[in-house]
């Protein structure tokens, strides 16, 4: 074991143990717990620490001295503990990669929910598509270095990786983009729509308050396609990342929101309105549905794409402030809120407006665990839980539950 000057070790031998949520296992030294990031539960590792949160420490592995039966070489070029922070888990094989990520569902459950799914040991991650573990993303953001060369970030830097070649991307994504060179602080937006054509949006960087945006290739809007409807969604908003998510969403949607003609339906950080979709066709013409979300571009998406439906409306502002709004009860609320989750705030909301139906979809593990606890302070019950893959290679996942009283 090689010692720093401040005391603290510069590289330990672990036995590793359980996985945490975040992409790290659970190691421990001398009573201290030790996350350990590139390693697979019951390895044995040289680690280097990395950083020092007092009663914890994190490291990354150096060597592996006893591989788990799972290791794999790297399914991702570019991605390790020296390089790019896309696929941190590409590591290990894509089956075991699902059991990690369903037991830290269910360990995030338990300890944050005080809901027992199932037991770790049980809990899997279904897969998304048929597509497998690479080549699955249709939208990605590069950053840009002081050279201007385009790249991905290390994990929790600001160095890029220019390396392109990421194991998530289909082939030729980024194919010239490598090659040229972008103003320093550049965004470059890349997807591949639904007609298989590529977009790239460059915005920044910024010139005071000023933010440059200019279409290099293709165009502003990219084409989407889920149910034969059609959306036009602006490169730069938010779209499911995996190419078969939107649609699989959708149909779970659809199916466990049990309306009827003359409901109400709420489309709670709606994005584009894909769920409203499916909720308008539920409820009819004598329902209706009210999608929300704070990004005018997806407002936008979602008043063209729906416009044809007469019983949504589409309301741009924040969900809490949406709520505050609405005279009438909901016959069932659908939320997908960003990775921090919906909050005890929108959840007492929903619980006084007396929503008796609920499907909360979530793509952090802690946040969906802490909010379906505080849907049980409400009295809410869950009536159906699943966990999908929908990040293969990293620690990322989506969570979709019902929630009934």
């Amino acid at each position: 074991m090689s010692q720093r000057a401040d005391d603290r070790p510069a590289e330990l031998t672990l036995v590793t143990g359980p996985p945490a949520n975040g992409g790290s296992c659970v190691a421990r030294h001398d009573g201290r717990v030790v996350f350990v990031r590139y390693a697979l539960p019951d390895e044995t590792v040289r680690v280097r620490v990395v950083a020092d949160h007092g009663s914890y420490w994190h490291a990354d592995v150096v060597e592996v001295l006893e591989p788990s039966a799972d290791r794999i070489d790297s399914l991702c070029p570019i991605a390790g503990v020296d390089g790019a922070g896309c696929c941190d888990l590409a590591f290990a094989t894509p089956d075991a990669v699902r059991r990690l990520k369903g037991a830290v569902v269910a360990n995030q459950l338990g300890r944050l929910g005080g809901y027992h799914w199932c037991d770790e040991a049980d809990a899997v991650a279904e897969p998304v598509g048929e597509v497998g573990a690479t080549g699955w993303r249709t939208r990605v953001r590069l950053d840009t270095a002081d050279d201007g060369r385009a790249g991905f970030h290390r994990y929790h830097s600001s160095e890029l990786v220019t390396g392109l070649n990421c194991a998530q991307l289909p082939a030729g994504m980024l194919d010239g983009l490598g090659e040229r060179t972008w103003p320093p602080g550049a965004h470059l937006h890349v997807a591949i729509d639904d007609d298989g054509a590529r977009h790239v949006v460059q915005t920044g960087p910024r010139n005071g308050r000023k933010s440059y945006t200019q279409v290099v290739e293709g165009n502003y809007e990219a084409v989407q396609r889920v149910g034969g409807r059609v959306w036009r969604v602006p490169v730069t908003a938010f779209w499911q990342a995996h190419r078969d998510a939107a649609a699989l969403y959708s149909r779970l949607v659809a199916g466990w929101a049990q309306l009827s003609p003359g409901m109400t339906a709420w489309d709670l950080y709606g994005g584009a309105g894909v769920f409203a979709a499916v909720l308008a066709d539920a409820v009819g013409e004598t329902g209706r549905v009210v999608t929300v979300d704070t990004s005018r571009g997806a407002s936008r998406s979602a008043r063209v794409a729906l416009a044809d439906l007469g019983c949504v409306s589409v309301v741009t502002e924040s969900v809490r402030r949406a709520l505050s709004m609405q005279s009438a009860r909901a016959d069932v609320a659908v939320l997908d809120p960003p990775r921090s989750g919906a909050g005890r705030e929108v959840i007492d909301q929903l619980a006084a407006a007396e929503v008796p139906r609920v499907i909360h979809i979530g793509c952090e593990a802690a946040s969906f665990a802490r909010d379906v606890g505080l849907y049980r302070g409400h009295g809410y019950i869950v009536e159906e839980l699943r966990v999908f893959d929908s990040f293969p290679l990293t620690h990322h996942v989506e969570c979709v539950a019902v929630l009934t009283r």
